[in-house]
């Protein structure tokens, strides 16, 4: 099993920045891929960014590139995602997932293992 912990939501004003924080154990960290997907209120769940097993590959949803960064520290077992210049169509609930294999996918079902969410709200 895998667990995944989120963290670094919260609430900011429209162009400010939050950074996010996914916690994971249970599984060779290193060796999977890992996404964030968000669901806004009413909404199905989206892609939004991810990256591959060894950082060295990022993939990010049109909407976010330019504004958003994926990270990871392998060494501790941790992934992030710095937003900066935020929008109030940017609020909703932020998921960290863990992929099936090293590379990543933006379609949900490669991803097998999810955390609880933390919620991010942008102010007009």
């Amino acid at each position: 099993q895998v667990q995944l912990v989120e963290s670094g939501g919260g609430l900011v004003q429209a162009g400010g920045s939050l950074r996010l924080s996914c916690a994971a154990s249970g599984r060779t960290f290193s060796s999977y891929a890992m996404g964030w997907f968000r669901q806004a209120q009413g909404q199905e769940r989206e892609f939004v960014t991810a990256v591959t097993a060894n950082g060295g590959s990022t993939l990010y949803t049109p909407s976010v590139k330019g504004r958003f960064t994926i990270s990871r520290d392998n060494a501790k077992n941790m992934v992030y995602l710095e937003m900066n210049s935020l929008r109030p169509e940017d609020t909703a609930v932020y998921f960290c997932a863990t992929g099936r294999s090293p590379h990543y996918s933006d379609y949900s079902g490669f991803y097998d293992y999810w955390g609880q969410g933390t919620q991010v709200t942008v102010s007009s």
